[in-house]
């Protein structure tokens, strides 16, 4: 047994390599599996790079060692000090001989979830038991190439010259109106929580930073029960001063192609866990029109449901694309294009209406085949347009005084785009369930743990 500092690492399982044999390293993790054959036993130890091999000799050890080794309960976390060996037998090519270890921490049995079981829990069941549920293999994966998604995209906005910002999470109204918002008390006052940093975005365009990013929690108050809503998610958000549309569009494709080429070259064994094969995109990508994709859809008779008669007719300019819609389209475009010119009404009140028809907005989404991924555009930085839009959105200009208030001083033209971390994570992780992108979910029903 070891006692003080003794039992801290000095590798992980997958640094290990033939030139460490015959040489002491201490290893730190969790019982995986035991195999307990009386003058031998075979110990897996399982650390967040893999899983060393641990074979402990009865008759080269002290027994109660020996006696110690075997009885450890499954996911039971544990420090083993021994001489690396070359071993052909062991699935690494070396085991552990050890002569110490120290029990860290001992698991109750039964497990509530198997980690290396193959008998699949629900996911509910991962979801109550999320400390073991990230124990698995095929789960960290994701959540390293999640950590490898959100740098890649800092790494861009640095060397992009953005500055990175922080805007307030708790907020007096709505930042694009609606009522998807969650209402909360704020001392004797009503708040909510921010639906996005948008407001607070476009008014950074007024100070001078000019290009500004946010990574950071969004919160929707929507009752959507599907694989690909949550109601809190970490948005990637953008805005830049003296732009228009085609220069953040061009900023998204460079950050979105960055962060393909970082997981290809940073995760190559985390994609191998999952099963997961990814080519890094070229730029420019596909830019689709959406008068295009509505005639491409009217072709294929796709129908919806009129507001007015309750109705089923087909699909026309002016109706917002429906699931099945981007299932149609998905089956040319299976990876990522843009989807331009949306109609002004489908867009928020500071979207930019198009110079040449005021029908057209400055706006675009970024797709994943089916998936929206992206939405952003043009905003309107003159101050008498966007009173006149707020108005035309049924929106109190008054209530958003702070807001508009930075546009009566000299606003530039701006543009930005906001990209739901989750849903990029999902896609390239090939994961069913956006659910499993996140730590700890926050969905219709769920609010522990």
């Amino acid at each position: 047994m070891m006692d003080g500092t003794d039992w801290k690492r000095t590798k992980f399982a997958a640094e290990i390599g033939e030139e460490d044999y015959n040489t002491e390293v201490t290893l730190c993790g969790w019982v995986q599996y035991t195999r307990n054959l009386g003058k031998m036993a075979f110990v897996h130890l399982r650390d967040r790079s893999g899983v060393a091999q641990i074979t402990a000799l009865s008759k080269t050890m002290d027994k109660d060692l020996f006696d110690l080794i075997v009885s450890v309960p499954r996911e039971s976390s544990l420090s083993v000090r021994g001489i690396i060996k070359q071993s052909p037998q062991a699935k690494a090519g070396w085991e552990i001989i050890p002569y110490q270890v120290q029990v860290l921490g001992i698991a109750k049995t039964p497990l509530p979830l198997g980690v290396v079981d193959r008998v699949d829990a629900d996911m509910e069941t991962r979801l109550d038991n999320r400390f073991l549920d990230l124990r698995k293999q095929e789960i960290q994966a994701i959540f390293k190439i999640r950590s490898t998604i959100l740098a890649a995209a800092r790494e861009v906005f640095l060397e992009e010259g953005f500055i990175e910002i922080q805007t307030p999470k708790i907020v007096a109204t709505a930042t694009e109106g609606g009522t998807a918002l969650f209402e909360m008390k704020y001392f004797d006052k009503k708040a909510y929580l921010n639906q996005s940093p948008q407001l607070f975005k476009q008014t950074m365009m007024s100070t001078g930073l000019d290009r500004v990013f946010e990574i950071g929690p969004a919160f929707r108050a929507e009752e959507h029960d599907t694989r690909r809503h949550l109601n809190e998610y970490t948005s990637i958000d953008i805005e830049m001063a003296y732009a228009d549309l085609e220069d953040c569009m061009g900023i998204l494709e460079m950050v979105v192609q960055r962060v393909y080429t970082n997981v290809l070259n940073n995760n190559f064994i985390d994609l191998d866990v999952l099963n997961q094969q990814i080519v890094a995109p070229e730029r420019p990508f596909p830019r689709l029109r959406y008068g295009c994709i509505i005639e491409k859809l009217q072709k294929a008779g796709l129908e919806v449901r009129d507001e007015n008669t309750g109705r089923n007719r087909l699909i026309e300019w002016g109706d917002d694309i429906p699931l099945e819609g981007f299932k149609e389209i998905a089956r040319d475009r299976p990876s990522l294009y843009f989807v331009t010119e949306w109609p002004m009404k489908l867009k928020p009140f500071y979207i930019h209406p198009h110079p040449e028809d005021p029908e057209l907005s400055l706006g675009f989404d970024l797709n994943y085949g089916e998936k929206e991924i992206v939405s952003g555009g043009q905003r309107v930085h003159e101050p008498d347009l966007l009173k006149e839009m707020l108005k035309k959105y049924g929106l109190d200009a008054e209530t958003f005084g702070f807001y508009t208030k930075a546009f009566d001083y000299g606003m530039p033209p701006h543009a930005g785009w906001g990209l739901g971390a989750e849903r990029l994570t999902m896609i390239i992780t090939g994961a069913p369930n956006v659910r499993e992108t996140v730590l700890f979910p926050r969905d219709r029903y769920r609010l522990v743990p």
